[in-house]
């Protein structure tokens, strides 16, 4: 099995949404994909961190009310 960087999955991810669309107008692209991302990331950093919030923050490299706001946004509290 070859590995694959987080980049490339990304990169690849979003190459086949765009060949997907065709020529279908493509818009909010950026808030789509963080839309899909974001959740997954609060998820396994949550589970890693057992809870804890202020070291989700730190692994995250965001503060803790900024966290709290993700989590509420996606019903993650």
């Amino acid at each position: 099995m070859t590995k694959r960087t987080l980049n490339q999955s990304v990169e690849e991810a979003v190459n086949e949404y765009l060949k997907m669309m065709g020529d279908q107008p493509v818009t909010d692209l950026y808030e789509m994909v963080l839309a899909e991302v974001e959740p997954s990331l609060l998820k396994c950093v949550k589970k890693y961190s057992r809870g804890n919030q202020s070291q989700m923050a730190l692994i995250l490299g965001i503060n803790r009310a900024t966290l709290r706001k993700k989590l509420k946004k996606y019903r993650l509290l």
